[in-house]
């Protein structure tokens, strides 16, 4: 009962009366149905606007016409291929694995689970995760409609017309999915990014003679009952989760007022989706340019979703607050930074769910460039990337640079959100050292991320699955699987259920400085406060400059006694003969190395084997060499 009156009050210091006052209203309305009542199912059809209304509509797109998409035509065998994939009922989930669906799929079976939910049951009934289910997301993923950027792509290169397909799947959709019914209306954010790609398609096809008025009205109901599922929703997103699914939501609202001016609702949407996107945008992107969820590829959604809305809005004679245009800057700015040179790839850092919703170049995932690329090309920013990807010509986006920009060698400090990195020709040393005003997503406090020659020899082990076995999801979002310190096997947080940690770990100090032979970062957080008051984890990194070697000191004050100290690093299989490592305890004692098993998830939904390398001591202090060959 003790432990249970401390965590619950230590939630509500970390999370606010805000959202905790919140999520008992919104439990309550949710038990005893008057949450339903606000989203009706089977609504009476209506034609909100009708195919001509819409077509001559005084708005603007990324694009009138396919004519406009300065986009150099050329025969790709590989997008090709992935579209024949696509038609054949093959898709590529999370970016990560190619999953027989079939061309029948019924979009409310869970492809990883077999299980399949009720279509009929009304949204507030479907629970988010349970262990017959499965992970949720297997479900929504094809539901989201970003393969269709693929088709649209291939239809561009070669000059043909897969419309049909387009609009049978819509329909298919539609016809599986009643209104406000279903695991695909569960989620705001899901449904909000349908709306986007179902209009990327519709302007896309406009003039398609198999975009026809049937097709369009059942479409255009639809879309008007998901913006008004949407907008009645909002505050669940804006307190509840407040994180990318609120910018995504807002923006929507704001995007669907622009684009779709004369439905029902439309003026308040913009005029409140506007106002609330500015707000998000402020709120969670810092005056660095990092971002309150802590994680590079939610990250990359957000620069995403600002260069739709920054495009969109100024094509429309609109234009954003200056703190928008200042966070999408220092946003483009802080993950160039942390990008490798050679691939365009970030860190593994933090939760990563597969997700690239607008996939506009067919370039690897987990390469940043072309979304970095485009914001950048609408801020009027040249940021160094050499290689000229399709994005910003389908964005439409023809602003000439105004500035030309890169990150330069040597250390940068990224405060607020608690990132350090180190630049050089061969080498980046990427540093988490955070204090947290908004909720963490991993126990990861001082990990430290290691590049060389471009590849990842000291690796971040990512996320897996948000919805799996308890052991699996505290190994991925937990202490164990980033390279820092664990006491025991106790993480530095306490685990709670789903995304919540208590007690969490903060920054008391972080420095970073450079001298003539080398780098020097020093850093120390508050941690393991389940396992004692008073514990602190300080850690010194010398990088040599010029050299692929480092030089670790770790010191656990106010550990107690009886508690192991262990000091964790995670190699690629791949790498385990490219990374030599040393260690002694505080009296230069030699430590031996533990090495087992441990797992890398570089995609959502799979994971691979990983070395793991444990240093282990009883006494407070060790120290390790790192060196490279």
């Amino acid at each position: 009962m003790k432990n249970k009156i401390l965590t619950t009050l230590n939630l509500l210091q970390n999370m606010g009366l805000r959202y905790v006052s919140y999520r008992v209203k919104y439990e309550f309305l949710k038990r005893s149905g008057l949450l339903k009542k606000r989203f009706p199912t089977s609504p009476p059809y209506q034609q909100y606007i009708s195919i001509e209304q819409w077509k001559s509509q005084k708005v603007n797109f990324f694009f009138d016409d396919s004519e406009e998409i300065k986009v150099k035509r050329v025969i790709d065998k590989d997008l090709k291929a992935k579209v024949n994939d696509i038609k054949e009922g093959k898709f590529l989930l999370f970016n990560s694995k190619i999953t027989q669906l079939g061309l029948k799929y019924d979009w409310v079976t869970n492809p990883d689970s077999q299980h399949k939910y009720n279509r009929n049951k009304h949204w507030t009934e479907i629970a988010d995760y349970s262990k017959e289910a499965g992970d949720i997301k297997y479900v929504w993923e094809k539901s989201r409609f970003s393969y269709l950027y693929d088709i649209i792509r291939n239809d561009f290169h070669l000059g043909e017309d897969s419309s049909k397909f387009v609009f049978d799947e819509i329909e298919s959709w539609i016809e599986a999915n009643p209104i406000n019914c279903g695991p695909n209306y569960r989620c705001s954010q899901e449904m909000s990014l349908r709306v986007l790609n179902w209009l990327f398609a519709l302007h896309y096809y406009k003039n398609s003679p198999t975009l026809t008025a049937a097709i369009f009205d059942k479409i255009q109901f639809v879309i008007y009952w998901h913006l008004h599922h949407i907008y009645n929703n909002i505050d669940f997103s804006r307190i509840a989760v407040r994180n990318n699914h609120a910018i995504t939501e807002t923006l929507t609202l704001y995007l669907s007022g622009i684009l779709l001016p004369t439905l029902p609702g439309a003026k308040i949407w913009k005029e409140k989706g506007k106002k609330w996107f500015e707000e998000e945008i402020e709120y969670q992107i810092y005056e660095d340019g990092t971002f309150l969820q802590y994680s590079m590829n939610y990250h990359r959604i957000v620069i995403q979703l600002l260069t739709w809305g920054i495009v969109l809005s100024e094509k429309n004679g609109e234009k954003f607050n200056n703190t928008v245009y200042d966070r999408a800057e220092k946003s483009v700015k802080f993950l160039r930074t942390a990008m490798i040179e050679e691939s365009g790839w970030l860190p593994n850092y933090g939760a990563n769910d597969g997700a690239l919703f607008f996939g506009l170049s067919n370039t690897h995932y987990r390469d940043y460039r072309p979304q970095i690329q485009a914001l950048a090309s609408a801020l009027g920013i040249d940021t160094g990337i050499k290689e000229m990807y399709e994005d910003k010509h389908w964005y439409g986006i023809d602003k000439k640079n105004q500035n030309d920009w890169h990150p330069a060698n040597g250390e940068h400090s990224f405060v607020l959100g608690g990132y350090y990195i180190i630049r050089e020709d061969d080498t980046l040393t990427f540093i988490k050292c955070g204090s947290y005003k908004d909720r963490p997503s991993q126990a990861d406090n001082l990990h430290i991320d290691i590049w060389y020659n471009g590849k990842n020899v000291l690796i971040d082990a990512g996320s897996y699955k948000y919805n799996t076995d308890a052991e699996t999801i505290r190994y991925f979002s937990g202490t164990r699987s980033h390279n820092t310190v664990m006491l025991g096997n106790f993480d530095q947080m306490l685990k709670g259920g789903r995304f919540i940690w208590y007690f969490w770990s903060q920054s008391l100090k972080a420095s970073i400085s450079s001298g003539t032979v080398n780098y020097r970062f020093e850093g120390e957080v508050s941690a393991f406060k389940h396992v004692a008051n008073g514990i602190t984890h300080r850690r010194t990194i010398v990088k040599i400059k010029g050299k692929p070697e480092w030089q670790i000191t770790d010191f656990i004050a106010n550990k107690p006694r009886s508690v192991i100290t262990n000091q964790l690093w995670h190699i690629p299989l791949m790498h385990t003969n490219n990374v030599l490592l040393s260690s002694t305890d505080h009296n230069k004692i030699k430590l031996e190395a533990k090495i087992t098993n441990g797992w890398y998830s570089s995609l959502y939904g799979l994971k691979e084997s990983a070395s793991e390398v444990v240093f282990s001591t009883e006494g407070k202090e060790i120290n390790t060499v790192i060196r490279l060959i």
